[in-house]
């Protein structure tokens, strides 16, 4: 039975290794790819499950499908946003990809090795001189089986600089990964610091819609007074009764916007948007800024910047393409060695074997070598001119931010004059209305200049705190050090 079975499989061993082949493409049939959007909602539902929010100053963390029980402080944000936020991951696996890039670019360095088999039945026609073949016998040669296996070796020993151009490149671009992640974490940082300060403007406009209208229903309890003693007319009560309609409409308003910010804040930090978080406001300090050095900031701007040295990054991999162009014009030697078996029968037993040295000189290429260095040269010209456009760029951002700051400075310091006017003209306009010396009219108008000005104040001593935030990322030092360690 069993030589049965092995006769069989010599007569029809090339269909039966065609039927083989032919099964194996079937089972490794490429399959769909892509994924649907409930793969990723998955995803960000578990990873905001898991969450764990590290209050500051304690190892306990805080679930986040739950209100927390402390204050988040502005650097507690960054903190979240450094460690939560989705960019923060991409950036880190950029790099890792940049990483693997340099492994690549290291890999014509070592040699190739490579073990091959093979099937094939052929039959060919051979041209001989007259005299070698028999009269009457055929020219063909086969029908035959070639049964193959073995190893081979290649490698690079010469290549005019091509492989370390290229390693060149992999290098810059792992610098400019590196580079990119920085400036990821400035934009989130920035992003963090917008959306904080909105969010407590927000807070603080409320405080001022709610004392807008605790004054309103005053004005409304003081103008019945009036119209019970017969001293005004019902027309003072009705405008009363307006004033405490608009400043119930300006709470309304202040609410809402608090929940859009809040939803910013969690954005920002990488939280799902509706989670319940309360900020502790920090004013903090207003400091003029005519103290700070406008050229010491362009410089540490420029030496400091993510964005100009990953433009440096890019520039030193546009020059080591230049070099891999060159390396086009020059000669490559490779070294080449190989070992095996062929044979007409399976498991075949005469030896094979290779060894050698190639080298290969283009002499012409139809011009595509000239070409291409020219273009990579033009295009090197043109990454240098970027950096220089990036440089004005970079300074232009310092001087705006600078001045917005000086501008928000000048309008906190004027608004804090201004409102202490606007009480003062309020108060003597109560008591003037409440003796009968003063109108309605008055009453509103020092009611509404008194509920902008508030308004202005807070809204100035946040912009400035907002302006100071976008100055330090102009300058590259809005992160400071210790946020920087909670970066994983």
């Amino acid at each position: 039975m069993n030589n049965i079975l092995c006769a069989l499989l010599k007569k029809n061993r090339g269909a039966i290794i065609i039927c083989g082949i032919l099964l194996i493409g079937w089972a490794n049939a490429p399959e769909a790819l892509a994924q649907g959007i409930e793969t990723y909602l998955n995803r960000l539902a578990a990873r905001s499950v898991s969450t764990v929010l590290q209050s500051p100053g304690t190892e306990k963390g805080i679930d986040p499908g739950k209100a927390m029980d402390k204050l988040l402080t502005l650097e507690a944000c960054v903190r979240i946003a450094l460690d939560k936020n989705p960019l923060i991951r991409a950036a880190q696996e950029g790099i890792a990809a940049a990483k693997e890039g340099v492994g690549e670019a290291k890999a014509p360095y070592y040699p190739d090795l490579a073990l091959n088999a093979g099937y094939s039945r052929w039959q060919k026609h051979g041209f001989l001189p007259s005299g070698f073949i028999r009269p009457g016998a055929s020219s063909l040669i086969g029908p035959t089986d070639d049964w193959a296996a073995g190893m081979k070796a290649r490698y690079i020993i010469f290549d005019s600089g091509e492989r370390q151009a290229k390693l060149r490149a992999a290098n810059a671009g792992k610098g400019l990964a590196e580079e990119e992640a920085v400036r990821v974490r400035l934009d989130i940082v920035l992003d963090v610091h917008l959306s904080y300060y909105s969010f407590v403007s927000a807070l603080e406009n409320q405080s001022v819609a709610r004392e807008q209208l605790a004054r309103a229903e005053d004005h409304l309890r003081l103008a019945r007074e009036r119209k019970a003693a017969g001293v005004v007319s019902k027309v003072d009560v009705v405008r009363a009764q307006v004033g405490v309609g608009d400043a119930q409409l300006a709470l309304v308003r202040a609410e809402n916007l608090i929940r859009i910010f809040r939803g910013n804040l969690n954005t920002s930090m990488g939280l799902p948007v509706e989670f319940p978080i309360e900020v502790e406001a920090q004013p903090g300090e207003v400091k003029p800024p005519d103290d700070t050095d406008i050229s010491k900031a362009f410089d540490q701007a420029i030496h400091g910047r993510p964005e100009l040295k990953a433009y440096l990054k890019r520039i030193e991999t546009v020059r080591s393409s230049v070099e891999g162009a060159r390396s086009a014009y020059g000669p490559k030697i490779k070294a080449e060695a190989g070992y095996g078996w062929r044979d007409k029968d399976f498991l075949p037993r005469d030896e094979e074997w290779l060894a050698g040295v190639t080298i290969d000189l283009p002499l012409f290429t139809g011009f595509a070598r000239k070409h291409r260095l020219a273009r990579t040269k033009a295009d090197l010209s043109k990454e240098e001119a970027e950096m220089e456009r990036m440089i004005q760029k970079v300074r232009q951002e310092v001087w705006t931010a600078h001045s917005k700051l000086k501008e928000t400075y000048q309008a906190v310091k004027t608004a804090e004059i201004i409102i202490q006017d606007a009480m003062e003209s309020h108060r003597l306009a109560r008591e003037r209305y409440k003796v009968g010396a003063g109108t309605i009219t008055d009453l509103l108008d020092a009611e509404t200049a008194l509920a902008r000005t508030e308004a202005n104040l807070a809204s100035a001593q946040w912009d400035y705190h907002i302006a100071s935030a976008v100055f330090q990322r102009s300058t590259g030092s809005l992160i400071s050090d210790e946020a920087v360690k909670f970066i994983r």
